[in-house]
């Protein structure tokens, strides 16, 4: 065996372990939640309450519940990584314009107990779903979530659909962040959302900002396109920014639908 087969043979048996490993333990780079238990509601948003819901394979979820004025309450599915914690100000922002706020934790987050998948977000956020009463409910999905509260709104539709930087389908954004590997055959977790959601038969609102680097506004586009929904471009705005956590032009785009949701 000559040396130059040696050396290929070792690169080939390096890669198929560096595989297999990222196949093992790919949800750790997918999921980064901050599994820490949160403060009680009312400390952190005045008004808002600790409420809980179990799950249809038996999980019991912790979450926060902002009450309204009106009769359209907000769901919200957060993004990879974090907990409700830091989806705080967004609550605060929406209760100020009367609008009532779930803010979920999926299992492994805010103290849930529980791994993170893709079916078992859904099954987080359904339980959620199941726990509103109000007549009128507005999905909002964050990035991951955004694929989160597609799928839901499949399952349950909603009064109305905000999309906060949407990719069309895991793997385009994975592909983004890691260029070196072979996302989409490795990925379990799908997450496809500009597939599917031209079936949504809800009014859809897309949210991104001009500087995403983690999901690039081309893709939050063509989700916009398959959903036929109206755009909302922030200036400048990044994926972490506070822009899209809390800004003007974010909120404003929430309480606009709720408002349109809640005409006769």
């Amino acid at each position: 065996m000559t040396t130059l087969t040696r050396t290929a043979l070792v690169v080939a048996a390096v890669l198929i372990l560096l595989l297999g490993l990222l196949w093992v333990f790919q949800r750790r780079l997918i999921y980064l939640p901050d599994g820490r238990p949160v403060p009680p509601a009312a400390a952190v948003i005045p008004g808002a309450r600790d409420v809980s819901f179990t799950t249809r394979d038996g999980i019991r979820l912790a979450a926060w519940y902002v009450p309204g004025d009106h009769d359209v309450t907000v769901l919200v599915t957060g993004g990879n990584a974090g907990n409700r914690l830091h989806r705080a100000p967004l609550a605060r922002a929406l209760a100020a314009h009367g609008l009532a706020v779930l803010l979920m934790d999926y299992r492994g987050y805010g103290g849930n107990p529980g791994s993170p998948t893709e079916e078992g977000l859904l099954l987080d956020a359904l339980a959620a779903r199941a726990s509103i009463r109000s007549p009128r409910v507005v999905y909002f999905g964050e990035s991951l979530g955004a694929a989160v509260a597609t799928r839901l709104a499949l399952e349950q539709p909603p009064d109305g659909l905000v999309l906060r930087s949407p990719f069309t389908d895991l793997a385009a954004a994975g592909q983004v962040n890691y260029p070196f590997l072979p996302v989409r055959a490795l990925l379990r977790d799908r997450f496809p959302v500009a597939d599917r959601i031209g079936e949504v038969g809800a009014p859809v609102v897309v949210v991104y900002g001009s500087r995403d680097t983690i999901v690039p506004p081309r893709l939050s586009r063509t989700v916009a396109e398959a959903a036929r929904a109206t755009t909302v471009e922030v200036a400048g705005a990044g994926h972490n920014d506070l822009a899209l956590l809390d800004g003007r032009e974010l909120v404003g785009a929430v309480v606009e639908l709720a408002e349109r949701v809640r005409r006769p």
